[in-house]
């Protein structure tokens, strides 16, 4: 298997993703989360990239992907969208399967609402897209929400902070030693750059308009059944297996399945998500 690092110009911003597998083969698009990049799918991609053509960009702000200032550029979940969504139209991803972690979900939500007709089926790795799946640890979060003053938005700098990223990849983890530190220091590295902070921090304000979107994506899921794995770390501390189990509530033959990890549950059940997710493939895309 080979994977290629690949830089695309996407309406004047610079795209960075993985692909890996043949392009004529069906499509997989995997979209990270926070404070994450590309490289998290890097256990993911070799299992599946013998049938499936895997895509993996950086979502603005993350990663490889251009970091344009906040004066130029929206940092909300809209944008990213549509950026993620004119990705696809440039390098010929007509239809494809949806992977969604963490901020990938509402990312990757909004353009299946947008073009329900593109997508092939969704795998839901801790991406949440229900009321009930969100944890108490979000409190700070939504104090900021309800009052976007500046003393709160000072209050979440500690989530860009190494030991919270660290708390994110270890936490619900039976041997914290099993998690490699390639990932965690990596993101801390893409965090510490100049003006990262207000960028994520923006976008922690944004998130209050995903929970409000959460209607619309049900809708979607209601309206168009589209074949749907919800796998999750039943240990995560930000979106509890609630979050997963309520996708049946749309899509009555969602298949919903738990292994024992956290947040972060590549890190620790690569082999066995990327085994489930090929079964479910097999199944829904051949």
């Amino acid at each position: 298997m080979t994977v290629r690092y690949k830089t695309v110009d996407v309406d004047g911003l610079e795209v960075f993703y993985r692909e890996a597998g043949d392009s004529n083969r069906p499509a997989i698009l995997l979209l990270h989360g926070f404070p994450s990049a590309s490289h998290m799918f890097r256990d993911l991609i070799p299992e599946l990239a013998d049938r499936y053509h895997v895509v993996a960009p950086d979502l603005p702000g993350f990663g490889l992907t251009e970091q344009p200032p906040r004066g130029r550029f929206d940092y909300s979940f809209r944008t990213l969208a549509t950026v993620v969504d004119r990705f696809t139209e440039v390098i010929g991803l007509a239809r494809f399967a949806l992977y969604v972690f963490d901020y990938g979900a509402p990312v990757g939500f909004r353009i299946a609402v947008e073009h329900p007709e593109r997508i092939a089926a969704i795998v839901t790795q801790n991406g949440n897209a229900y009321r009930e799946g969100v944890s108490e640890a979000f409190a700070p979060v939504k104090a900021y929400w309800n009052a976007p003053t500046q003393a709160n938005r000072d209050a979440l700098r500690g989530f860009l902070a190494p030991q919270t990223t660290l708390f994110q990849y270890t936490h619900g983890v039976d041997d914290p030693t099993q998690v490699s530190p390639d990932g965690r220091t990596l993101d801390d590295f893409y965090l510490s750059r100049p003006g990262n902070d207000e960028i994520q921090l923006d976008l922690l304000l944004d998130y209050k308009n995903n929970v409000a979107f959460y209607d619309m994506i049900h809708d979607y899921l209601r309206t168009h059944r589209p074949p749907l794995l919800a796998i999750w770390g039943r240990n995560d501390p930000f979106f509890l297996p609630a979050g997963a189990e309520a996708f049946r509530r749309d899509v009555p033959t969602a298949e919903v399945r738990f292994v024992d990890s956290g947040h972060f549950a590549l890190e620790t059940h690569a082999a066995e998500i990327g085994a489930a997710m090929r079964a479910f493939l097999a199944e829904h895309l051949g």
